[in-house]
């Protein structure tokens, strides 16, 4: 009894035990040339920052579309206790996380998906890896290696996850979707003309109907059809993780990635859980999708 009265009294003086905490800055920038604007990135600190000279590994973390912002991740995925937690306890190397901005302006009429738009008037993707990755390995300490830089994103920072990894295969370590905007060509046909205009209108030609959708801006930008023209050797190099809800509408399209990778002998990491396309899918999958690319930090 003694015993027990005594641990009791050193649970109460000891009090709650606090987690390390990173740091979350919003509304930080970098001037784009190429967009001919400064981009709005929020960036992710690991606990333990700035104590040493060391130099960390690299997510770049890709939000949603549809209204989604580069804040969302910590606003409403809870990425940042997230993150602390898995460094804390070991499971992953403490890392940097940068999410850039990914829509054109604040009334975000049309979606940029992470592509170049079609007629070149607001080059995204160029932006991202000529200046965008680069500004980051110059100007954080950051390991400047793909064995050290990866890629996570949910919906359609999903899609930019998958495609940008198959489009530089020399690029990311790993790359990680959850509930990726994949569609399949069908889908894209069947899409309705306002729909179609906000999403992809800009990237592959605005007012498209039906099968004229799938032309070659099209053909160039769609994950299913990069993991044909790819070869499979080049998409083996990224480490690969894909967690899409079985009630989410683009299951279909992660589905035939998945199998369009097992045809391919691709290995890859392929979830089904039940859930459909919102952030509770994504707060309970986030915590995976960084210890598959915090194992492939470590390896």
């Amino acid at each position: 009894m003694l015993r027990r009265v005594l641990f009791l009294l050193l649970a109460v003086l000891a009090g709650p035990v606090a987690h390390a905490e990173g740091t979350v800055k919003e509304g930080q920038f970098m001037a784009s040339r190429i967009l001919n604007r400064n981009v709005e990135f929020t960036l992710y600190l690991p606990p333990g920052y700035g104590r040493d000279d060391r130099h960390y590994p690299v997510i770049y973390l890709m939000h949603g579309g549809l209204g989604g912002q580069n804040s969302d991740w910590y606003r409403f995925g809870n990425a940042g206790y997230v993150f602390d937690k898995l460094i804390e306890s070991g499971e992953v190397p403490p890392f940097i996380a940068v999410t850039p901005e990914g829509r054109r302006d604040e009334e975000d009429r049309f979606n940029t998906y992470f592509m170049n738009d079609a007629d070149g008037g607001y080059l995204w993707q160029d932006m991202f890896f000529k200046e965008f990755v680069p500004y980051v390995e110059k100007s954080l300490p950051v390991v400047p290696a793909r064995n050290a830089r990866a890629i996570l994103g949910m919906s359609m920072g999903g899609y930019a996850a998958i495609a940008f990894s198959l489009k530089h295969p020399d690029m990311f370590v790993a790359a990680a979707a959850l509930s990726a905007a994949v569609r399949t060509d069908q889908q894209v046909v069947d899409m309705d003309q306002p729909g179609y205009d906000m999403r992809f209108g800009k990237a592959w030609g605005m007012g498209l109907k039906g099968s004229e959708r799938l032309n070659r801006l099209y053909r160039d930008n769609s994950v299913l059809d990069l993991v044909d023209t790819t070869p499979p050797d080049r998409i083996r190099r990224t480490k690969l993780y894909i967690d899409c809800g079985s009630y989410d509408g683009f299951f279909a399209g992660n589905a035939a990635l998945t199998l369009k990778l097992q045809k391919l002998d691709v290995p890859h990491h392929f979830i089904a859980r039940e859930g459909g396309h919102d952030w509770t899918y994504w707060r309970t999958g986030l915590p995976d999708a960084v210890r598959f690319i915090g194992q492939a930090f470590m390896n």
